[in-house]
C-alpha cells in the first residue's frame, strides 16, 4: 500500500508540474498531503511530519535568502562592472577573444546562483560586439548556459539546494567535494569557447575595432544581426580583416552595462571584492555555518553599500520577488519530503525499486545516477527529480554503503543538459534576448552540454565525490 501510495504521488506531482495544471510550491504542498489522507494518516501525524520537514530545511531556506540577496547587492553596487569593461577592452575585434571572454564572463556573474542574471549581465554586453562582428549569437548562447550551468552548482544555487534538502544533507559537504569537478567543468567551457572562437575566426577573421570596443558598438544594438545564422559555420556576409570601425560614434562603457549608475558604488570597489573573497574563504573554511557568514556578509554590504536605511529598504524590496519565490520552494519541498519520510512511503518505494535492480548493478548506483540525470532532468523538472526521484534511488543506494551526499554529488552533474529543456524558464529569456530560434540553440548546444557533463562526471569519480564502484 505504501508502495503504491508513493510512487503514485510521486507521478502525479510530475505529471502536475511537467503540465503545468499547479505551479511547482503548490504541487508540493497539496499533493502530498492528498496522498497522505488517503493513506489513512490522522491530521495531527501529518502536521507532525510536515513540521519536521520544514524544521528539517530551515538553515538551507535561509541560507538562500540571505546568498540571493547578498549578491544581488553586489551587482546593484557594480562589484561585476570592472570585470565587464574589462572583457570588453580586451577582446577587441577577434572572435576567439569575444567567446573566451564570454565564457569568463558568464562563469563570474553565475556566482550569484541566478541563471536570469546571469542572461541578463552577459548578453547585455556582449551581443552588441557579436552583432558587430557578425559572429553566431548561437555561441553566445551556448557559452553562456554551459558556464551558468557549471556554476550554478553552489550551495545557493538550486539544484545543490534541492538536492541537499531533498536529502537532509549539508550543503557545504556536497559542495566542497564539488569544486574540483566544477573547476574542470569551468575550463571545459572555456576550452570549448576557445573552439567555437577558433571557427569564427577562421570564418570571419580578425576585425579591428577602435582602441575602445563600447565606441565601436554605438550603431550596433539597433542594426540588425550582420551575416546572422541559427547554425554555426553557415555563410555570411564577412568584412574584411583589418577593416577599421573607428569612424563609428562612441558611446560610453555604462551603456553595455545592465545595472543602474545610481546603484553602482564604484568607491567602495576594493572592499567589496574584499568582503566577498573573504565571505568566500570562510565558506570554504567552514569558520562559520553558511546561513550565518550570508546573514552577516549581507549586513555589512548593506550598511557600506546603502548606509541609508530607505535606501536599504529598498535594496531589499526590489529583489525580494526572486527572494521569496525561491524560498517559499524550499519550505514547500519541506512538507513533501516530511510526509514522504514520515509515512514510510521512501522505504518501501526503494526496496520495490531494489527488488528490479540486478545485484551487479547496485554498487553502480552512483554513477548510473550521474549519468541518468542528465536525461532525466531534461524530460523531467528540477523539482520532479530531485523531490521525486533522487530519495527512492538514494534509499536502495544506502543498502550498498553509498552515501546521500555521495548521491547527492552525483545528481547534480546532468545541470548543463537540464538548461536545454523546456521546462527551464530562464532558457526562454536567455533565446530571447539573443534573438535565436529555441530549437536551433538546443540543436547546437546539446552535444557540446553532454560534453560537458560527462567531463565534470570523470573529474568526480577521479576526485572522488563518489565511488565509480562502492566498496
Amino acid at each position: 500500500m505504501l508502495t503504491i501510495l508513493g510512487f503514485g504521488m510521486v507521478i502525479t506531482f510530475m505529471v502536475l508540474i511537467m503540465t503545468r495544471r499547479l505551479s511547482p510550491m503548490v504541487a508540493l504542498i497539496a499533493v502530498p498531503i492528498l496522498f497522505a489522507v488517503v493513506g489513512g494518516f490522522g491530521g495531527h501525524a501529518v502536521g507532525v511530519m510536515m513540521l519536521d520537514g520544514i524544521k528539517t530545511l530551515a538553515p538551507t531556506g535561509v541560507m538562500l535568502m540571505f546568498a540571493i540577496l547578498y549578491f544581488a547587492v553586489m551587482i546593484d553596487a557594480g562589484l561585476f562592472d570592472p570585470i565587464v569593461r574589462r572583457i570588453l577592452r580586451l577582446v577587441g575585434g577577434d572572435p576567439l577573444k569575444v567567446l573566451v571572454g564570454t565564457a569568463i564572463l558568464a562563469a563570474t556573474v553565475s556566482l550569484d546562483g541566478d541563471g536570469s542574471t546571469t542572461y541578463m549581465i552577459t548578453i547585455a554586453s556582449m551581443l552588441p560586439l557579436y552583432r558587430r562582428l557578425g559572429m553566431n549569437p548561437l555561441s553566445l548562447t551556448c557559452v553562456a548556459m554551459l558556464a551558468s550551468g557549471v556554476m550554478n552548482l553552489t550551495p545557493w544555487g538550486g539544484p545543490l539546494a534541492r538536492a541537499a534538502s531533498a536529502l537532509h544533507v549539508d550543503p557545504a559537504d556536497v559542495f566542497l567535494h564539488m569544486l574540483p569537478a566544477m573547476a574542470v567543468g569551468v575550463a571545459g567551457v572555456v576550452g570549448l569557447a576557445y573552439v567555437l572562437g577558433r571557427a569564427e575566426r577562421r570564418r570571419l577573421g580578425v576585425l579591428r575595432l577602435s582602441d575602445t570596443p563600447a565606441a565601436a558598438l554605438a550603431k550596433s544594438e539597433h542594426a540588425p544581426a550582420m551575416g546572422s545564422s541559427t547554425q554555426g559555420g553557415s555563410d555570411c556576409t564577412c568584412r574584411p580583416v583589418g577593416e577599421d570601425f573607428s569612424g563609428d560614434s562612441a558611446i560610453d562603457d555604462a551603456a553595455l552595462l545592465p545595472t543602474d549608475p545610481a546603484l553602482r558604488r564604484p568607491r567602495l570597489l576594493l572592499f567589496n571584492a574584499g568582503l566577498t573573497a573573504a565571505l568566500m574563504a570562510a565558506l570554504v573554511l567552514q569558520f562559520l555555518p553558511m546561513p550565518i557568514l550570508f546573514m552577516v556578509g549581507l549586513a555589512v554590504a548593506l550598511v557600506v553599500n546603502y548606509p541609508k536605511v530607505d535606501d536599504q529598504r529598498e535594496r531589499l524590496a526590489e529583489h525580494a520577488k526572486n527572494v521569496i519565490a525561491v524560498v517559499a520552494l524550499i519550505f514547500a519541498a519541506g512538507i513533501f519530503t516530511g510526509i514522504l519520510s514520515g509515512t514510510g512511503m521512501v522505504g518501501a518505494m526503494s526496496k520495490s525499486f531494489l527488488a528490479l535492480i540486478p545485484d551487479a548493478w547496485g554498487p553502480h548506483l552512483a554513477g548510473i545516477t550521474a549519468i541518468a540525470s542528465m536525461p532525466f532532468t531534461f524530460f523531467i523538472s528540477n523539482d520532479a527529480f530531485y523531490y521525486g526521484v533522487l530519495p527512492i534511488v538514494t534509499e536502495a543506494a544506502n543498502s550498498y554503503g553509498i552515501s546521500d551526499a555521495e548521491m547527492a554529488r552525483a545528481s547534480l552533474l546532468g545541470q548543463p543538459v537540464h538548461l536545454l529543456s523546456p521546462l527551464v524558464p530562464s532558457t526562454y529569456l536567455l533565446v530571447g534576448l539573443a534573438g535565436v530560434d529555441f530549437g536551433d540553440h538546443q540543436r547546437f548546444a546539446l552535444k557540446w552540454a553532454v560534453a560537458i557533463c560527462v567531463l565534470m562526471t570523470v573529474a568526480a569519480l577521479a576526485t572522488g565525490a563518489f565511488p565509480a564502484v562502492a566498496s
